[in-house]
C-alpha cells in the first residue's frame, strides 16, 4: 500500500524539528493546489499517519514547502532579514501510487539536504 512520508531534522541544534509548518501541494498544468498543511511533531514527523495514505495516493507532480526561517525565528534564532533560506520547496514525482515515497530534510539556516528516503 502506497504512501507518502516526511521526517525533518534540524542540523543547528541536533534534533527533530518539531514545531515546523509542512505544507503538501499537487502540481499540475493549472499551477499548485494545496492538499494540506500541517505541524511536525516532537519527532520531526506527522501527527496521523503518513502526509497521503493509499487512499490518497496519485501518480502526478507534487512539491512539499517547509518554512525553515519560521521554524528557526521561532527557536529564537536571530536571522536576517530577508533570511538566507526562508522557505525549502522540494517538488517531485510519484510515478507508482503503491510505492512508499519518503521525503526527508536535514536543515539549518544556511543548508539543507532531501534524498529518497525508505
Amino acid at each position: 500500500m502506497g504512501h507518502l512520508s516526511t521526517h525533518v531534522l534540524d542540523l543547528m541544534h541536533g534534533c527533530p524539528a518539531a514545531g515546523m509548518r509542512v505544507t503538501l501541494q499537487a502540481l499540475d498544468a493549472g499551477g499548485a493546489r494545496t492538499i494540506r498543511t500541517l505541524v511536525l511533531n516532537a519527532d520531526g514527523r506527522t501527527d496521523g499517519g503518513p502526509l497521503l495514505d493509499a487512499g490518497g495516493m496519485a501518480v502526478g507532480r507534487y512539491r512539499l514547502l517547509f518554512s525553515v526561517a519560521q521554524y528557526f525565528r521561532e527557536r529564537g534564532v536571530a536571522l536576517p532579514e530577508p533570511a538566507f533560506i526562508d522557505e525549502v520547496p522540494i517538488e517531485f514525482g510519484i510515478a507508482d501510487a503503491a510505492g512508499h515515497y519518503h521525503v526527508p530534510l536535514l536543515v539549518s539556516p544556511w543548508t539543507y539536504s532531501t534524498y529518497r528516503g525508505s
